[in-house]
């Protein structure tokens, strides 16, 4: 690597370490004000429930905005002291105002949601109008939508495809499933903060393999926002990890989804940093009939607190049975033969019903192990995260050759 870029990324580590600091200070000094404007919520899984701040990645990606903003001038410092710079790289600059212009914009709408309690549709929208910045930015300066085809498909494809719009509309997509992943995968202390962290320790691990290879440039523009948003989170989750102290709230959810989206579009490795969304993947599939409505989904499916036994255990929807569509009843059906759902009927004064468990990977993992504290449900589910990642190296090293030439 060559020597100049050592010196912006150390710049990079020590404001990101006093974003930590920053982070760990501010969020119990800004505790009352939150409460104050009464952002605050209840943590349903404990017996003494008692107001807890909302919100709160507000102030983690304030801080890491903070630190961005300041460090802006860094990456370009080298046009003054080397001669051999002859023009000011205007297409880097870009690709760094554009992108901070997205997440901001995605903190901003994530607030937004937080204290206007947007409804679903909404979780769609937002996210979609704050990647515009970034796809304009990828038009600019890049605008290639040419992708290399698997081999297995080259025979009808050939080698390469231009999937023009199309593409656009996968980056779009992207932004939109990055941010609305982690927040569906929530619910108990500790677990949208650790799972980002996660992912974003995988991301700068990646980052750092690849500085060697052909696209060091990309890889660092990633560790520029990666490693300021590791720090940041990691201040949050301190705060966040159980008993929770503050809730991260949607702004976080909205704030890292569009982090990951950012570095995954703009560093060009979008396919890799998907990857790294394995269990978030998994979570998002087994959650689509309520998502979409086809089985009844309550406001919260986070898992319910036995108060006897001060263990969590599996959430159910309920619903009267005649109420439920053929697809809906198809979909029952095969979840109960294939052992994945929990689901059960009965009679009651509104005549028959049934209710399933909620379809979360929270509650499947209750499903599988019955049910467990709080805290080790949290540390079972970031070691499923962390295994994820291993698989994804897996499949980006080694799997990767049978479908690329590598």
């Amino acid at each position: 690597m060559a020597a100049w870029p050592v010196a912006p990324l150390l710049i990079n580590l020590g404001g990101s370490l006093l974003g930590f600091v920053a982070t760990l200070t501010l969020i119990p000094a800004f505790k009352d004000h939150f409460l104050a404007a009464r952002l605050f919520g209840e943590d349903l899984n404990k017996a003494f429930r008692r107001p807890i701040p909302e919100a709160q990645g507000m102030i983690s990606g304030a801080v890491f905005l903070i630190i961005l903003f300041c460090f802006i001038p860094v990456p370009f410092l080298r046009c003054f002291v080397e001669e051999q710079c002859t023009a000011f790289p205007h297409d880097e600059f870009v690709e760094l105002i554009g992108s901070l212009l997205a997440i901001c914009c995605m903190i901003f709408l994530g607030f937004a949601d937080d204290v206007l309690n947007l409804r679903w549709r909404h979780k769609l929208l937002l996210p979609t109008m704050a990647s515009l910045p970034l796809l304009m930015v990828y038009f600019t300066n890049f605008g290639n939508t040419t992708i290399v085809v698997p081999k297995p498909f080259r025979v009808l494809l050939g080698m390469h495809l231009d999937l023009g719009i199309l593409y656009y509309v996968y980056m779009g997509m992207l932004a939109v499933f990055c941010t609305n992943a982690i927040n569906i995968l929530a619910g108990i202390n500790g677990i949208e903060a650790g799972q980002s962290l996660v992912i974003a320790a995988s991301i700068i691990a990646f980052n750092l393999v690849e500085l060697n290879g052909d696209y060091q440039d990309d890889h660092i523009f990633s560790l520029y926002f990666m490693i300021p948003f590791f720090f940041t989170t990691l201040g949050l989750f301190y705060h966040n990890w159980y008993p929770s102290q503050v809730f991260v709230g949607d702004t976080f959810c909205y704030f890292a989804g569009m982090t990951f989206a950012v570095v995954g579009i703009v560093g060009h490795f979008s396919k890799t940093m998907l990857l790294f969304f394995i269990p978030q993947v998994l979570n998002f599939l087994y959650s689509l009939p309520q998502l979409f409505h086809i089985i009844p989904c309550p406001r919260h499916r986070l898992p319910r607190l036995n108060p006897t036994t001060g263990k969590l255990e599996m959430s159910y929807s309920k619903f009267k049975t005649k109420s439920l569509s053929t697809l809906g009843t198809y979909i029952l059906k095969v979840v109960k033969i294939l052992h994945i759902v929990d689901v059960r009927s009965g009679m009651d004064e509104d005549g028959e019903y049934s209710e399933c468990n909620n379809m979360t990977l929270i509650n499947f993992v209750i499903k599988l192990i019955g049910p467990i504290h709080e805290r080790n449900l949290t540390l079972l589910l970031l070691l499923i995260q962390v295994l994820g990642s291993m698989i994804a190296f897996s499949i980006r090293y080694q799997l990767v050759r049978l479908f690329y030439d590598v």
